[in-house]
């Protein structure tokens, strides 16, 4: 069945989009200029959506996405802050990642494009993943000066496995929509065009059952990785700190200068003496 989207008025919204049909809101980050790299704005606003979306009872199932058919999400915009996010960023990130993850409601993300940095995160921490055949995800947080030590990383071991889940961010690879599939990190794959009506399809299907059961089952399911959101307090805490040092900051503009990073740079050479002399 088609449906036909209607915007939500009352929000004057300028980084996302958020609208609604017969039992679903769908939240779209709408920065396709920047691969929809969110910004502490950003965050803000959907902070606001999904706090809507919980307090309406008519919607049973919320759908998150990026404008466009390039990116679902690059991540923090690093235009916004000289290293990392910025502190604003920081009050609303693990907002909206409990509201994700808490909310009574099934949270999918389709996935239309790049899932880069936080971005793999949101993706990761939604309910469901549906993507596109030209998705492409992964992390880059230590090739940037940045990571994320709490869902991005501890919650994804749970998803994918420990070794896995290493390998993720230890070498910051990008990862096609089939290859994510195989490792459990989406739900399903199907081609760019038919993205939006697999994903009305499995919503249709959520609706169709009760939605007690649903909202049990999502607080059993949240329960088991409850523990995190202390963690992810901690982590950023410490994220901010280390985006201080002169290493992140080294590791940021030799990216973002397209500069190949010197591999020893920060490591103790003076536990080697002579060895890496030239």
């Amino acid at each position: 069945m088609t449906y036909t989207w209607e915007k939500v008025s009352k929000f004057n919204f300028t980084d996302i989009i958020y609208e609604m049909r017969p039992g679903v809101a769908k939240i779209t980050i709408n920065r396709p200029k920047a691969f929809n790299a969110f910004t502490s704005n950003t965050m803000k606003e959907l902070v606001e959506a999904l706090e809507e979306a919980v307090n309406d009872d008519y919607i049973g199932v919320v759908v998150l996405t990026g404008a466009g058919n390039k990116a679902f999400c690059t991540g923090g915009d690093a235009k916004e802050a000289e290293a990392g996010y910025s502190s604003e960023m920081f009050r609303h990130t693990p907002k909206v990642h409990a509201l994700i993850r808490e909310m009574p409601k099934p949270v999918i993300a389709a996935v239309n494009g790049f899932a880069i940095g936080g971005g793999q995160v949101l993706q990761q921490i939604c309910d469901l993943s549906i993507a596109s055949e030209t998705a492409q995800l992964g992390q880059a947080g230590p090739m940037v000066g940045s990571y994320d030590a709490a869902f991005g990383a501890a919650y994804l071991t749970r998803v994918v496995g420990e070794k896995k889940a290493r390998e993720i961010w230890y070498l910051c690879r990008r990862y096609t929509a089939k290859e994510a599939l195989e490792m459990g990190l989406v739900n399903a794959v199907v081609p760019p065009g038919n993205l939006e009506e697999e994903v009305d399809k499995w919503c249709d299907e959520i609706l169709s059952k009760s939605p007690g059961a649903i909202r049990s089952l999502k607080a059993a399911f949240g329960s088991m990785s409850a523990e995190i959101r202390g963690l992810e307090i901690l982590a950023f805490d410490g994220l901010w700190r280390y985006y201080a040092t002169d290493e992140a900051k080294y590791y940021k503009e030799s990216f973002w200068e397209k500069k190949k990073a010197d591999p020893l740079k920060y490591r103790k050479k003076e536990l080697f003496p002579g060895v890496y002399d030239s």
